[in-house]
């Protein structure tokens, strides 16, 4: 993909290259952050410390024969986004929820922040805690680790489960278009990624009532953890899917697509794309409902989920 950088762009572009030369700014961290939940669990996999959490077994007998739930969370994002389907599904299954690398309370290092990269430290996680055989259940950009996950080791995914999946090239806005050129991702990033959240957190829903203050805020708060504005350009730069598209034929796997009618992030037509291109997928999708079905339609979305994972509701 070629673009011209604009004119008017190039002197901001210098100046900030400067300044970031000067005072460090898109810098790294590893490590505790300031504030981090004190009875949080962690596992180091390829030396990144990664927050996780993890259910263990319950005691119904069913339960004994059914692989564990690993819930995968999106772009900006954390494992608290499942904070509507844990309760409830950890009742009948073991249920395992993971910050991605650059996210949540997990390790920003410098390195790959591609969905094959964040795929391998999740595989890594399963074999500390040992979950040979998983079903992923995935949101928007954490559809993209669940399916290289798939691609990668295909014998360790029983079903998979996405939530208003964001997996392919088109999807990507101008926005991340224009980061991932040199100098630019770095201006755009530091001069506008943590401007107007709450703007960006109601084009997500359907019902703007469901962003209020309190959301806003613990938003505001995790985009000002050390290193999170270089992880998150990292993870934009690594969304390269006209590459990894063309394995999603051969993911034989069930797969339910889960999504919201209204979702202007990621629309509907995407869903009914990737149901066309998987081979064993369905999709379902909810009215009244934006990029967040687990909030905005939590009832009806977990029946359908807890019936594919073949769960009581």
């Amino acid at each position: 993909m070629k673009m011209q950088t604009l004119p008017w762009l190039l002197p901001k572009v210098a100046a900030l290259l400067l300044t970031c030369m000067a005072s460090g700014c898109l810098s790294w961290h590893s490590g505790p952050m300031p504030g981090e939940p004190a009875k949080a669990s962690y596992a180091v996999v390829q030396k990144v410390r990664i927050r996780y959490a993890d259910s263990g077994q319950p005691p119904a007998p069913a339960a004994q024969d059914l692989p564990p739930v690993v819930l995968i969370h999106g772009f900006a994002s954390a494992l608290e986004t499942w904070s509507t389907v844990t309760p409830k599904l950890r009742q009948h299954r073991r249920v395992i929820a993971l910050d991605l690398k650059g996210f949540g309370w997990t390790d920003r290092p410098e390195g790959d922040y591609s969905p094959a990269a964040q795929a391998q430290l999740l595989l890594g996680l399963l074999d500390q805690l040992g979950a040979a055989k998983v079903d992923l259940v995935a949101h928007s950009w954490g559809s993209s680790v669940a399916l290289a996950a798939a691609l990668q080791a295909p014998e360790r995914i029983n079903k998979i489960a996405l939530y208003d999946a964001w997996v392919f090239d088109e999807q990507l806005p101008a926005f991340f278009r224009w980061a991932k050129v040199p100098g630019i991702g770095e201006f755009l990033f530091s001069a506008y990624y943590k401007e107007r959240g709450d703007e960006r957190l109601v084009r997500a829903f359907y019902d703007p009532s469901v962003v209020t203050e309190g959301f806003v805020e613990e938003v505001e708060h995790a985009l000002d953890r050390p290193g999170t504005v270089a992880a998150a350009l990292a993870a934009v730069r690594g969304q390269n899917f006209d590459q990894m598209e063309k394995g999603f034929a051969t993911i034989r796997h069930p797969v339910l697509l889960l999504w919201g009618r209204q979702d202007i992030v990621t629309w509907p037509e995407f869903g009914e794309r990737l149901a066309r291109t998987l081979p064993s997928a369905q999709l379902v999708v909810f009215d009244r409902c934006g990029h967040f079905p687990m909030l905005e339609a939590a009832l009806p979305s977990y029946r359908a989920l807890a019936g594919f994972l073949g769960v009581t509701p």
